[in-house]
C-alpha cells in the first residue's frame, strides 16, 4: 500500500507528522514517500505542483495531504499560487467526489456555538462535486477596455458549467452513500442543494439529480436552495443526512457545517476518483498565523488517515481502530486549544498525536 505524503505549508507539516505517527503504530504494510507541494514546492521547484510530485501522487494508492497557502504568495500570478496545487491534483487524478462528514462527538457538544440539543448526535455527510462548476469553467479571466489580462482591468469573469455525466456520477455517489448509511441506521435521505431559481446551471443540476433519484426508490430525495440550506444548517442541522451539491456551494456549506462540530480542526475529508484512489486531507487550511507553535489540532488529519484506510486501502478494521482511539482521547478530556474548555486538559499538537497512538493499544 503506497501512500504519497504531501505535507504542504503552514501547519500542514505538523499535523501530517502526527497522522504518520498514528499510521506507523498500526503495524500495517505501508510504504510512504514525501514530496513538496504548494508554497514549499514553489520555493524549491518554482511551481506549486512539480511534475515529480504529481507523478508520485499518480503512482500512489492514496495521498495524505496537509494544507497549502500563505499570505506571502498572494502577489504571485494565479497559476503559481500554492492553492493551484490542490486544484491540479483534483484535475489530473480525476478526484470528482469529495466526502466531508460533519460528526459532533458527544464529548464536544459544549464546544459548538449552537445549543447542545441542536447538535447532540449530529452526523451529516456532505458530498461536494469537485472538478466542475465555476472553479473549472471556461472561459475565465480579466479584460481591459480593449483586451487582455492586465493590471487595471475593467472587468473579470468566471463561467459556471456542468455536464450531464458530471452531475450523474456525483448523484450516484450520493445516493449510494445514503443507502450505505441507511443500512447502518440513518434516515436514508439525500438533500440536493442548488440555486435553480436563479441559475440555469442549477436548474439543470436539479433535473438530472431528480432523474438519477428514480433509480433509488428506497432513498428519499429533497431539493433545497443554497441560501435556505445555509440557514437550516444552523437552525436544525439534524434534519440533514446526505447533502450533495456543486463545487462552490459545497466548499462554503462544508466549512459552515464544520463549525457545528465545535472546530474545523475536527473535520476530515476524502476526495475520490472512479478507481477509489483518493486524496485525504483535513477540511481546514494552512493557518500560517499559528504555524510552528504546536497548537494546531491534528485530529482532522488523523481522521482523514482513517478514511484513507477505509476507502482506498481496504483496511476498515484499522480505520475503526483510529476512530475509536480519537473518541478515547476526547473522553480522557484531552484538548488542543481550538476545542479547549474549562475542566479539560490542554495539550499540544504532538501530545495529541501521542495520545491517539497510546489509545490504539
Amino acid at each position: 500500500m503506497k501512500i504519497a505524503i504531501l505535507p504542504g505549508d503552514g501547519i500542514g507539516t505538523e499535523i501530517v507528522a502526527e497522522a504518520i505517527k498514528v499510521l506507523q503504530a498500526l503495524d500495517l504494510s505501508l510504504t510512504m514517500e514525501t514530496a513538496p507541494v504548494g508554497g514549499a514546492a514553489y520555493e524549491s521547484h518554482g511551481h506549486p505542483l512539480p511534475e515529480s510530485t504529481l507523478q508520485l501522487a499518480k503512482d500512489a494508492d492514496a495521498i495524505l495531504f496537509g494544507a497549502v497557502g500563505d499570505w506571502k504568495y498572494d502577489t504571485l500570478e494565479r497559476s503559481l499560487r500554492p492553492e493551484q496545487a490542490i486544484l491540479g491534483l483534483r484535475k489530473h487524478l480525476g478526484l470528482f467526489a469529495n466526502f466531508r462528514p460533519a460528526i459532533c462527538y458527544e464529548q464536544l457538544v459544549n464546544a459548538s456555538s449552537l445549543k447542545p440539543e441542536l447538535i447532540s448526535g449530529l452526523d451529516i455527510l456532505i458530498i461536494r462535486e469537485l472538478t466542475g462548476d465555476i472553479y473549472f469553467g471556461q472561459p475565465r479571466g480579466r479584460r481591459t477596455a480593449t483586451d487582455g489580462h492586465f493590471p487595471g482591468a475593467e472587468e473579470a469573469f468566471d463561467t459556471m458549467r456542468y455536464s450531464r455525466p458530471e452531475i450523474e456520477r456525483i448523484a450516484h455517489v450520493a445516493f449510494q452513500a445514503a443507502r450505505t448509511r441507511k443500512a447502518a441506521g440513518s434516515e436514508g435521505r439525500v438533500t440536493s442543494v442548488d440555486k435553480a431559481n436563479v441559475l440555469e446551471t442549477f436548474q439543470f443540476w436539479k433535473d438530472v439529480v431528480t432523474e438519477v433519484g428514480q433509480s433509488y426508490p428506497d432513498i428519499a430525495l429533497d431539493h433545497m436552495y443554497v441560501d435556505n440550506a445555509a440557514m437550516q444548517l444552523v437552525k436544525q442541522p439534524k434534519r440533514f443526512d446526505v447533502v450533495v451539491t456543486g463545487n462552490m456551494f459545497g466548499d462554503i456549506l462544508s466549512d459552515e457545517a464544520s463549525m457545528l462540530t465545535g472546530s474545523i480542526g475536527m473535520l476530515p475529508s476524502a476526495s475520490l476518483n472512479s478507481r477509489n484512489q483518493g486524496l485525504y486531507e483535513p477540511s481546514h487550511g494552512s493557518a500560517p498565523d499559528i504555524a510552528g507553535q504546536g497548537i494546531a489540532n491534528p485530529l482532522a488529519t488523523i481522521l482523514s488517515a482513517a478514511m484513507m484506510l477505509r476507502f482506498s486501502l481496504q483496511q476498515p478494521e484499522a480505520a475503526a481502530r483510529i476512530e475509536k482511539a480519537v473518541d478515547t482521547v476526547l473522553s480522557q478530556g484531552l484538548r488542543t486549544p481550538d476545542i479547549y474548555s474549562a475542566g479539560t486538559t490542554k495539550v499540544s499538537t504532538r501530545e495529541m498525536g501521542d495520545a491517539v497512538v497510546k489509545a490504539l493499544g
